[in-house]
């Protein structure tokens, strides 16, 4: 195999890629790195405002949605409407999140609900949608957006209906890799440890509890968006044309130890 070749093999010339929670952070990286290398990107945010202005920087290959991944009726009209304007759907990446970070005996049942709703409730019905897509084409790949606080038990700081959900979305990856992988989809995940983003802002406040996570991290540091972004390409792209049900952390051999 020539080099040309085998970085041919990294590209998504011509692909559609969906991104929730593309407007900052993972999803907004990953999409101006899909955009990179031929794809056509749709950025899928609850913040309309901001998944405009992160589809106007990236460019002609990109639109924005405004989505809220909770709500059943929004994911089935939003992929709908994907389909119908674009053609088609090759790649899902189930990046939004949320968290609140509570002690256990302080989290209310409703902040609870949200975070399952989000997390994981919201990652169902997005691969669900995208799943009909793509079964009936018989080719297309899911990555979701987990985290190695659902492959630990954490400890650093209360976490648990995080913790809980993506714990959740660890397993549906694996169920879902399973059930379609007949029908010439492939479900992966990634499992990033604490990321460099607006979404630990409130941690990044606590420099001593930083400064704990990168003694505990093999490679001594947080990761940053564009590694994550990396792999994310990698599970999407052909060159994972054999990889599903995967879990790949990415997390500097934090559950290494």
């Amino acid at each position: 195999m020539h080099a040309d070749e085998a970085l041919r093999a990294f590209r998504l010339d011509g692909a559609v890629a969906a991104i929730t929670g593309g407007a900052r952070g993972i999803g907004r990286t990953t999409a101006e790195l899909f955009a990179s290398v031929g794809a056509r990107v749709i950025l899928l945010d609850l913040n309309r405002e901001a998944a405009q202005e992160a589809a106007q920087k990236i460019g002609s290959s990109a639109t924005a949605h405004s989505l809220d991944v909770a709500k059943e009726s929004e994911v089935d009209v939003a992929f709908e409407t994907i389909v119908r304007q674009e053609g088609r759907l090759d790649i899902l990446v189930n990046n939004a999140g949320t968290a609140i970070r509570r002690p256990t005996t302080e989290l209310s049942l409703a902040d609870w609900q949200r975070v399952v709703d989000v997390n994981m409730t919201g990652v169902f019905l997005c691969a669900r949608a995208a799943g009909r897509v793509l079964t009936a084409q018989g080719s297309g790949t899911i990555v979701n957006v987990a985290s190695i606080m659902g492959l630990s038990g954490g400890g650093l700081y209360p976490n648990i209906s995080y913790q809980t959900t993506k714990g959740a979305v660890v397993n549906m990856t694996r169920a879902l890799a399973v059930e379609w992988a007949r029908n010439g989809v492939r479900v992966n995940a990634v499992a990033p440890t604490w990321v460099d983003t607006e979404f630990i802002a409130a941690l990044k406040a606590d420099p001593d509890l930083i400064a704990t996570v990168e003694r505990l991290t093999p490679m001594g540091r947080l990761a940053t968006p564009v590694e994550v972004a990396n792999a994310i390409l990698f599970l999407a792209s052909p060159a994972a044309s054999i990889v599903t049900g995967h879990i790949l952390a990415v997390d500097g051999g934090f559950l290494a130890q």
